[in-house]
């Protein structure tokens, strides 16, 4: 039953879409314009660097609010401890899934790097502040989001193997194939050299 809770929690928590809610309110079809991602990059892009924070916002404590509230679930029933994290990590999982493929948009919806960002601010401390660092490292080094992202959870991985063992560690594995799969273009663009860098994003006025 909990893995349901936890499956269904997540995702429908994942469905709220922060780059939908702004694109009604600036009247901006945000999945379908700039680099046609319904995300906190392609935000910024097209309306400034305020309005690609605030979906940001959005899109990570979504994450992070789902499985609090998970956690808070399984507390009240005598769930504790070792027990809660395989419930957080399915959580984390279907959180993505909702985020990249939400009813709401009809399944085609972002990349779902925020909200990875706000799951690991749920799961530990110390797996986030590792996690977060290292997209932090070689987004600026690089000056592309995209090779953050994937090193993000190449480090998310480990720590997650290290930290809590197999089985979540394979609930990574696939958060990691979806980001992959959901990044293909931006690495095409990167060898193309036509991939927008994170230093002409914050260039754009707002609108």
């Amino acid at each position: 039953m909990y893995y349901v809770i936890a499956s269904l929690i997540g995702y429908l928590f994942g469905c709220i879409h922060g780059s939908q809610l702004v694109g009604k309110y600036k009247k901006v079809d945000i999945k379908n314009a700039g680099v046609k991602n319904a995300g906190a990059s392609n935000t910024t892009i097209l309306l400034g660097w305020k309005y690609g924070i605030l979906v940001a916002f959005i899109d990570i404590f979504k994450a992070t609010i789902a499985i609090l509230l998970v956690l808070f679930i399984l507390n009240e029933n005598g769930i504790v401890g070792e027990s809660q994290t395989l419930f957080v990590y399915i959580t984390a999982l279907f959180v993505i899934i909702g985020h990249n493929y939400p009813i709401t948009m009809r399944f085609s919806g972002g990349k779902g790097t925020a909200s990875l960002v706000g799951a690991l601010l749920a799961i530990d401390w110390k797996v986030a502040v590792i996690g977060i660092g290292i997209l932090l490292l070689f987004t600026f080094t690089t000056d592309y989001l995209v090779v953050g992202v994937l090193f993000m959870y190449l480090s998310f991985l480990v720590t997650t193997y290290i930290f809590f063992g197999m089985e979540p560690a394979i609930i990574v594995v696939l958060l990691s194939i979806l980001s992959v799969m959901k990044h293909i273009e931006n690495y095409k663009r990167i060898f193309n050299k036509e991939e927008t860098k994170l230093s002409s994003m914050f260039k754009k006025k707002v609108s």
